[in-house]
C-alpha cells in the first residue's frame, strides 16, 4: 500500500501504480466544484411533481400556487409543500402581487435546470 502525505491528506490507494499527482488534482477539482448545490437540485426535481412545477414555471416565467394546483390537479397545500421545499432550497423564489404569491427561478439555477428541461423537451419528443 502506497501512503502519500500532501496538503495533511493520507493517499491510501492499494495499487502499486497509483497516481498521486493524479489524486490530489483531482481532489482540487472537486474542491472547486459547487456539487452541493448541484446535487440538492438534483434531488430536489428527482421528484416527479416538482420537477413538472419547474418545469412549467420556466415555461411560463412564474405561476402561482392556485394555477399549478388547477394545471396538476392537486390542492394548494399540497402544492404549496412542494413549492415551500423549492423556495427553502433556494431553487425558486417568489414574488407579492395582493395576496397572491408568484413563484419564479432563481437566476443563478437557470443553467442547470435547462439541462434538465432540455432533456425532459427530447423525452416528450421520442414519445
Amino acid at each position: 500500500m502506497k501512503i502519500f502525505k500532501k496538503e495533511k491528506k493520507t493517499i491510501s490507494c492499494i495499487r502499486k501504480e497509483a497516481d498521486e499527482n493524479q489524486i490530489i488534482e483531482c481532489r482540487e477539482i472537486i474542491a472547486n466544484l459547487n456539487i452541493k448545490e448541484l446535487s440538492n437540485i438534483l434531488n430536489l426535481s428527482s421528484n416527479e411533481i416538482r420537477l413538472k412545477i419547474l418545469y412549467l414555471i420556466n415555461s411560463q416565467s412564474e405561476l402561482c400556487p392556485c394555477d399549478l394546483s388547477d394545471i396538476l390537479d392537486m390542492t394548494i397545500p399540497a402544492i404549496s409543500q412542494h413549492l415551500r421545499k423549492l423556495k427553502d432550497a433556494g431553487v425558486i423564489d417568489y414574488r407579492k402581487q395582493g395576496n397572491t404569491n408568484y413563484y419564479y427561478i432563481l437566476e443563478n439555477n437557470y443553467q442547470i435546470l435547462n439541462m434538465i428541461f432540455d432533456m425532459v423537451d427530447e423525452n416528450k419528443e421520442l414519445v
